[in-house]
C-alpha cells in the first residue's frame, strides 16, 4: 500500500506545482575591454529580469515582443548604465550603451547593449561598481569577464558591489572569486539544491525491503554522505573541466534535460526504491551531467588565460564546501527526527515528492518543449 500512496502524493504536488513559479537565480554578463583609454564591450542582461525592473511588457500580456523591447531600447539603456560605474586610477570614465539586440540563451532571451567609453588616460587600476537588480532581486549575480593587460573574471554580488584590478591582475583574487562562484552555484541553484535534498532525505534511515529504517548512528550516515557528495563533487569537476576548457561541447538542451532527469531520478527513488546501495556510484554519474550543464556559464563568465587549473580547481572547492556545508546543516537535525514516523511522512515522503515532480516539469519543459511555468535553473 505504499507505493499507491506514494504515488497518489507525487500526483497531487504535481498539480500544485504546475502553477508555481520556481525562482530562477538571474545572472547577467558583462564583457569589457580596455584598449589604452578607450573601452569597448557587451552586457547580456535577462528579458525578463529587465521586465521586473523597468516593466518591458506593455500590454501586459505576459509574452515580450520585438517591438517592445525596441520601444524600451532608451530605458534599458538608462536603466543599466545608472547602475555600472567605471572608474580608471580614481578617476570616472565614460561609458555609453546602444544598439539593444536580443540573443537566446540556455535559460531564455537577453538583451544585448553594446558598450564603448574612454578613459582619461590608459589606466594602471580599475574599480568597476555593479549594482543592477540587487535592489529587487537578492540572488542576482553578475559575472565580469575582463580584458585589461590578459583576461581577467569576476563575480559581482550583493555583498561584492565593487571590484578592483590591477594591470598585473591578482592569482590570489581570481581564487577566491571562481571559490565564491563554486559556493553561489550550490546555494543558489535551485536544481542542485533539490538534487542534494534529494540525497539527503534519506541519508539518516536504512532500507529494510520495503521499509525504512533508522541509521543506528550519526557518525556513519555523516561519513556515507560525505563520500557521496565527495564522488559528486570529482565526478562534477571532471565534465566541467572538460567543457569549460573547449575539450567537448555539449548541447545545452540536452545538458539541461538529462539534469532534470537527474533530479526527477534523486527524488523518485526514495517513494519508489530502485537503487539503495552504493549510491556514491550514482551520485558520480549525475555529477558528470551537472558537471556538463554549468560549464556554459563559465563560459560566458570567461576563464583566465592565465591561472586556468587555478580557477577551476577553485570552483570545484567551492562546490565541495557549499554542499558539505548543506549536508552539517541538514543532517544532524534529520538525525533526531530519524526515528519519528513524522519525519518519513511529513518530510521524506513530501520532500521526495516535491523533488521528483519538480524533476519531472523540468525534463518536460527542456526535453519535450512544453511550458508548465517552472523554468529549469
Amino acid at each position: 500500500m505504499r507505493r499507491p500512496r506514494a504515488l497518489l502524493l507525487a500526483l497531487s504536488l504535481l498539480l500544485c506545482a504546475g502553477t508555481a513559479q520556481a525562482h530562477k537565480a538571474s545572472t547577467s554578463y558583462l564583457q569589457l575591454r580596455v584598449d589604452g583609454a578607450q573601452l569597448s564591450g557587451r552586457w547580456d542582461i535577462a528579458l525578463r529580469d529587465l521586465d521586473v525592473a523597468i516593466g518591458l511588457d506593455a500590454n501586459g500580456d505576459g509574452a515580450l515582443t520585438w517591438g517592445e523591447v525596441r520601444n524600451a531600447a532608451g530605458a534599458i539603456e538608462a536603466y543599466a548604465l545608472s547602475r555600472l560605474q567605471v572608474e580608471a586610477d580614481g578617476q570616472t570614465c565614460h561609458l555609453a550603451a546602444d544598439d539593444v539586440r536580443i540573443v537566446a540563451h540556455s535559460d531564455g532571451r537577453y538583451a544585448v547593449l553594446a558598450l564603448s567609453g574612454a578613459c582619461a588616460r590608459p589606466p594602471q587600476a580599475l574599480a568597476l561598481n555593479y549594482r543592477l537588480l540587487f535592489d529587487v532581486d537578492a540572488l542576482h549575480r553578475g559575472l565580469l569577464r575582463l580584458d585589461f593587460h590578459g583576461v581577467q573574471s569576476g563575480v559581482f554580488a550583493p555583498d561584492e558591489r565593487e571590484l578592483h584590478f590591477s594591470a598585473g591582475g591578482s592569482g590570489l583574487a581570481t581564487f577566491v572569486e571562481y571559490l565564491r562562484a563554486g559556493l553561489f552555484h550550490v546555494w543558489t541553484g535551485l536544481d542542485h539544491m533539490l538534487f542534494l535534498a534529494g540525497l539527503f532525505l534519506p541519508a539518516v534511515l536504512r532500507r529494510n525491503g520495503r521499509a525504512w529504517i533508522a541509521a543506528p548512528g550519526l557518525g556513519p550516515a555523516l561519513r556515507e554522505t560525505a563520500v557521496m557528495v565527495t564522488a559528486f563533487t570529482l565526478a562534477h569537476a571532471c565534465t566541467l573541466t572538460l567543457a569549460a576548457t573547449g575539450a567537448f561541447t555539449p548541447p545545452a538542451r540536452l545538458v539541461e534535460s538529462a539534469v532534470a532527469a537527474t533530479v526527477l531520478f534523486a527524488g523518485f527513488n526514495n517513494l519508489v526504491p530502485m537503487v539503495h546501495r552504493k549510491l556514491l556510484y550514482l551520485a558520480g554519474a549525475f555529477g558528470l551531467v551537472h558537471g556538463a550543464a554549468i560549464a556554459g556559464a563559465l563560459i560566458e563568465l570567461g576563464l583566465p588565460a592565465a591561472g586556468r587549473v587555478w580557477a577551476l580547481l577553485a570552483f570545484n572547492i567551492g562546490v565541495e564546501i557549499a554542499q558539505l556545508s548543506v549536508l552539517a546543516a541538514v543532517l544532524p537535525a534529520a538525525f533526531l527526527l530519524r526515528r519519528s514516523h513524522w519525519y518519513r511522512r511529513l518530510v521524506l515522503l513530501p520532500g521526495s515528492a516535491l523533488v521528483s515532480v519538480t524533476g519531472l516539469i523540468w525534463l518536460l519543459e527542456r526535453g519535450a518543449g512544453l511550458s508548465l511555468g517552472v523554468p529549469l535553473p
